[in-house]
């Protein structure tokens, strides 16, 4: 996240809405920081120096500070590129919609269900998780769980 926001405001000051924004976009919509990440992420740049924070118009626009802007343009600080890897092709399937839709169903079976609605549900989701983690163990060879039922 540091990363990230650092390289945006070298193209321009931003508010934290539109650092969000920015990286959403740059990465496609496979990262879409929330403000609980992007505001703590602000304000500990601020307190390292590296970023100002002004009030402009009621909203506070955030700027490298010299210091900030020479950590960035310091080669010896040069870092990975912070959203090389949260790209995604305009054919992967969205995921976050897919489990949006799928724990708007769950709840439904929760609110709605009966006893045995809510057990068969819980053994589908169950279910659901251990494939999941599956298709990560066979992309490693390792098993990736990192919890039980």
């Amino acid at each position: 996240m540091r990363a990230a926001v650092l390289m945006l405001l070298t193209d321009e000051p931003m508010h934290g809405y539109q650092l969000m924004q920015a990286i959403a976009e740059r990465t496609g919509g496979a990262w879409r920081p929330s403000p609980g990440a992007i505001y703590p992420t602000i304000a500990q740049l601020e307190d390292e120096g590296l970023v100002v924070v002004d009030k402009n118009g009621g909203r506070k626009l955030v700027s490298l500070t010299d210091e900030g802007r020479a950590l960035v343009e310091d080669p010896e600080n040069v870092p990975t590129d912070p959203f090389e890897g949260h790209t995604r092709e305009a054919e992967t399937p969205d995921l976050r919609a897919a489990l949006h839709g799928l724990q708007h169903a769950a709840r439904s079976v929760a609110v709605t269900g009966t006893d045995a609605d809510v057990t068969a549900a819980h053994k589908v989701l169950t279910d659901a998780k251990k494939a999941l983690y599956r298709i990560l163990a066979e992309d490693d060879g390792t098993t990736a769980s990192p919890e039980s039922d």
